[in-house]
């Protein structure tokens, strides 16, 4: 085993202290708010208020990502692109013109 260095003891004694401390100051806090405020407790935000915003500003950005990426196909490519919700997660798509056969 190795030995510990002289007033390693004291040290951890120390830091068992302040953590005891601290952990009894976290407790009256949180009494001392349970307290003044019965209902602190409760959520005030509304998960599926929170979960419709946060789909829309996905979708938004999303919409960003295609169009920007569907301008940057059109001026770097002499092919055709469409947006369209992909399998594989492609934000836009080549498009293959149809020849009659002749």
């Amino acid at each position: 085993m190795a030995a510990n260095p002289p007033g390693q003891g004291f040290q951890n004694k120390n830091r068992v202290a302040i953590l005891a401390e601290l952990d009894k100051e976290k407790r009256r806090l949180i009494q001392s708010q349970s307290m003044n405020n019965p209902g602190a407790s409760i959520p005030l935000s509304r998960p599926a208020v929170n979960k419709e915003f946060r789909d829309q500003a996905e979708q938004q950005h999303i919409a960003a990502q295609q169009k920007a990426a569907l301008q940057h196909a059109h001026a770097h490519s002499s092919g055709f692109f469409i947006t369209q919700d992909s399998s594989f997660g492609n934000l836009i798509l080549p498009v293959l013109p149809r020849l009659d056969p002749e």
